[in-house]
């Protein structure tokens, strides 16, 4: 990889002004402001992480805040929400006189500040009404019927097809979501964070989403939407900011920001950079020799299926949420209980019954879910590196101290992770930079075969591309790659074959002008089990 191409610059363009710089109606606008943030400062030791910040979010707008991974984006939100105290700046709210002082979450959520996350950090096992009103019951005895006609009634306002006894458990995600925003928005609300709200949502779950969006919005709620999916930011969004290496870039109104423009904004570069970014090499050509060879495998969450990849190969399972997509690669990997088939490596039959014996004979998996499967958030950046390598060498035969730093050295430079040293702990790096150093420990091992199971989902757009620029000349390399994403256009672009799977089978296989993404979801939709 080039690490010269993804070397920030600062890009501005005259032509298009920031909204602080000029604007018509600035006055009226700020006016009408919820929330204004001033001049935000945080440091961590070794990293300025934001640098005198301003954000405006204006009452019943969905406001978009942007920015790569490490951009600064997650300490706004926490500095914002009392989970980190800033350093200087200052924090103004509507409705609350002179400065407003977050020290804690508890502060924010008086002052009228809601987040929902990714991750739902609500009770499953309670029922949706329970999960509204937890913790804000009053006196000593709950009259949980009067509780739950009022959630029936904001339920029913909000048009979330929820029931009050239902337990969240058997909710979808999505609306999971939306009762998480409905308990905010009964705690009377100013500013709502919805955080990557999206990352775990089918197409239908989104729009869902966005309609609750969208009525809060005509409410008058100030909505501040964190998201890496590019295209809901315009579905969705009235204005958009964004930072890059803890700095404001800007404050742009969406029809005034191309797509193309925002990612160049994001990135530091300018269009001509972003240009030959995008231009990706020829897919290389795989070689005639079978890698890996799967007849009749499953196991106790994959239904039977036939597979191969080649030399050089990169290819990818693709289908709807729930396909089987990830169940197939976990029975590749023996990262579930493997019930049946045959597997050969180069050929040569061999037993894959654990991720060890996996391992043992080159083959590297990146799971779909990191933080769960991946990373051991309070292990150092170093120790995930070579947590792999150590595995198949032994906890009898420990590597050195010296051989531990120069491969995490090494790999630190060759996938430009951003972290403060070696002894970082893991969970405190953004999400693409945690995506790279599961790849860096996967790659220490040089692998023949390599499992990439959404390494782009979460993480921001130049990570994507230098994810897939990697992917690429691994190929061409001679390493095997099956990859996973569930944005199709990302898996034209790397994969030169896909296997296309609905309900756990698989229902089709695409290449050469065949792959487009019409042939895929047409595919998807009526094709003929094989």
């Amino acid at each position: 990889m080039n690490e010269a191409a993804f070397v920030p610059r600062f890009f501005h363009n005259p032509s298009m002004p920031l909204l602080h710089q000029g604007l018509e109606g600035v006055e009226n606008m700020q006016a009408d402001a919820v929330l204004t943030m001033r001049g935000i400062c945080k440091q961590f030791p070794g990293t300025k992480a934001l640098n005198h910040v301003d954000f405006t979010l204006r009452r019943g707008e969905i406001h978009a805040l942007m920015g790569e991974n490490g951009a600064g984006k997650s300490t706004l939100i926490k500095v914002l929400t009392g989970v980190h105290e800033k350093d200087s700046g200052s924090i103004r709210i509507e409705g609350i006189e002179g400065e407003a002082h977050i020290h804690s979450p508890q502060d924010a959520q008086n002052a009228g500040i809601s987040t929902v996350y990714q991750e739902i950090t609500l009770c499953p096992n309670l029922t949706v009404a329970e999960n509204m009103f937890i913790g804000r019951t009053e006196g000593a005895i709950v009259h949980w019927k009067d509780y739950e006609k009022k959630a029936s009634v904001i339920l029913n306002n909000l048009g979330i097809p929820a029931r009050p006894r239902q337990e969240l458990s058997s909710c979808s995600l999505a609306v999971q979501q939306m009762v998480a925003i409905a308990r905010a928005v009964d705690m009377n609300c100013k500013v709502l964070i919805l955080d990557e709200p999206t990352s775990s949502l089918d197409e239908k779950e989104v729009e869902m989403l966005f309609s609750l969006m969208r009525d809060l919005k005509k409410r008058g709620v100030g909505i501040i939407f964190v998201t890496h999916f590019l295209e809901q930011v315009y579905a969705v969004s009235d204005r958009i900011t964004v930072l890059r290496n803890g700095e404001l870039v800007g404050e742009y109104l969406v029809q005034d920001l191309p797509e193309v423009e925002l990612v160049a904004r994001m990135m530091g570069k300018d269009l001509n950079e972003m240009a030959q970014l995008e231009q990706f090499g020829q897919k290389s050509v795989p070689g005639d020799e079978i890698v890996f060879e799967a007849e009749g495998l499953s196991s106790s969450a994959s239904r039977p299926f036939n597979f191969h990849i080649r030399k050089g190969e990169v290819n990818g399972f693709t289908g709807l949420l729930g396909s089987g997509r990830s169940e197939s690669v976990r029975a590749i990997f023996g990262a579930d209980r493997v019930t049946g088939g045959r597997v050969r490596m180069h050929g040569k039959e061999v037993r894959i019954t654990r991720p060890h014996d996996a391992m043992k004979n080159g083959i590297g998996y990146l799971p779909e879910d990191r933080k769960r499967d991946g990373i051991i958030a309070d292990l150092s950046v170093r120790d995930n590196i070579i947590l792999a390598m150590q595995v198949m060498k032994g906890f009898f035969h420990p590597m050195s101290r010296s051989d531990k730093e120069k491969f995490a050295d090494e790999y630190i430079r060759a996938l430009n992770i951003k972290t403060a040293s070696q002894d970082t702990p893991v969970g405190s790096l953004s999400g693409g930079n945690q995506q790279k150093v599961i790849l860096a420990r996967w790659l220490l091992t040089h692998p023949d075969y390599l499992i990439l199971d959404e390494p782009t989902r979460g993480i921001d757009v130049g990570t994507k591309l230098e994810i897939q620029k990697l992917v690429l000349k691994l190929a061409e390399e001679n390493m095997s790659v099956t990859f996973i994403s569930s944005e199709i256009e990302e898996m034209l672009r790397t994969c030169s074959r896909l296997i296309v799977m609905r309900d756990r089978n698989i229902v089709g296989e695409l290449s050469g002008d065949g792959l487009t993404q019409q042939q895929v979801m047409k595919t998807i939709a009526g094709g003929e089990r094989q």
